[in-house]
């Protein structure tokens, strides 16, 4: 399961997300449970996940790819766990294991909960060490902060933290976990509900993109990835899989650009991979889509035309560079992305 672990529906119900997570984390700390170490952990995030999407882009943004080795589940997992299917043999090559669930019983033999991606695995014990994806990230623009490239953001900026932070409960209450509660409601009235509070929220960032290029304003924070994961999946997956179909992304004038804007920055649009995103809604979720059929559309092309967001002026990484290019084995093949669309 994807953070929509236990991601069903309870007839008559609302959706409500299970956020008990292992809240361990890696600190800048040699006498921590877990320290900060080169070479030790590995991330495993499934591209299908937007949970587990923003860890990747973090990732990639700060250049952590030599520090942080990434493991990928396929796009699709059974009541048990994620598995290792894309990777020769079915086993991970790194941690030698066919579920992420088996690094869970290492550390937690009676482990209750949903088998969740994003994980961080300690690769000496394969113990997990803490799937509590919003931390992750934090921890990795904060506690690794030694060992990001040269030029990396600044995706925490302590000027706008408590503003940030306020922005970014806003998007995870009402837009990331949004989409959720509207595809799992129960009831008539539990998706009304939830479908007028994801649009109130969507319309409130549209009017706070007028005027700024980031949602911080010049330069791209962890808000962005925050927002950009769910915005990726709108058209694809949560208009017709979740029922979001109030607005189409592409018919939000600030929100559209901004969204194209971001998937043509370097670190962004080369993690999105449209087939498994859909692949992964589409067939897992049997209760809301029982034939498994997956979409042929939407036409994705859109996401690679001139988005204008320039004209706001900015600096996507401020006093930064881009990354560079994708790691070697970790690229989004071509079929997968936007550019499949384009005649």
């Amino acid at each position: 399961m994807s953070n929509d672990t236990a991601a069903y529906v309870n007839v008559g119900e609302e959706y409500n997300r299970d956020t008990n997570y292992i809240e361990d984390r890696i600190l800048d700390d040699p006498d921590a449970r877990w320290p900060v170490e080169p070479g030790r952990y590995r991330l495993i995030a499934a591209r299908a996940c937007p949970w587990a999407n923003r860890t990747v882009i973090v990732r990639r943004l700060l250049g952590l790819e030599d520090v942080i080795s990434l493991g990928m589940p396929g796009p699709t997992h059974d009541q048990r766990s994620w598995t290792f299917d894309l990777d020769p043999g079915g086993v991970d090559p790194v941690l030698g294991i066919e579920r992420l669930q088996q690094a869970f019983f290492t550390r937690f033999p009676d482990y209750p909960r949903g088998i969740t991606v994003p994980a961080i695995v300690d690769i000496p014990t394969g113990a997990v060490v803490t799937n509590d994806f919003p931390q992750i990230t934090e921890d990795f623009a904060t506690q690794w902060r030694s060992y990001h490239r040269e030029g990396a953001p600044d995706l925490w900026p302590e000027e706008s933290r408590d503003e940030m932070e306020s922005l970014m409960k806003l998007i995870y209450t009402e837009i990331n976990n949004g989409v959720y509660r509207c595809g799992f409601a129960g009831s008539q009235e539990a998706y009304d509900k939830a479908f007028d509070r994801l649009f109130t929220a969507l319309d409130t960032i549209e009017e706070r993109l007028a005027t700024r290029r980031f949602l911080m304003g010049e330069s791209i924070t962890e808000a962005d990835v925050r927002l950009f994961t769910t915005l990726a999946r709108f058209d694809p997956v949560y208009y017709g899989h979740f029922k979001t179909n109030r607005t189409a992304l592409r018919d939000f004038p600030n929100l559209w650009g901004y969204a194209r804007d971001l998937y043509q920055t370097p670190g962004f649009g080369d993690t999105i991979d449209f087939t498994q995103i859909k692949q992964h809604y589409y067939i897992v979720h049997k209760d809301i889509n029982p034939t498994g059929v997956v979409p042929d559309g939407p036409d994705l092309s859109g996401w690679l035309t001139p988005h204008g967001r320039e004209e706001l002026g900015g600096r996507p990484f401020g006093d930064g560079t881009p990354p560079g290019p994708v790691a070697a084995g970790e690229e989004v093949p071509v079929e997968h992305t936007a550019s499949a669309w384009v005649s």
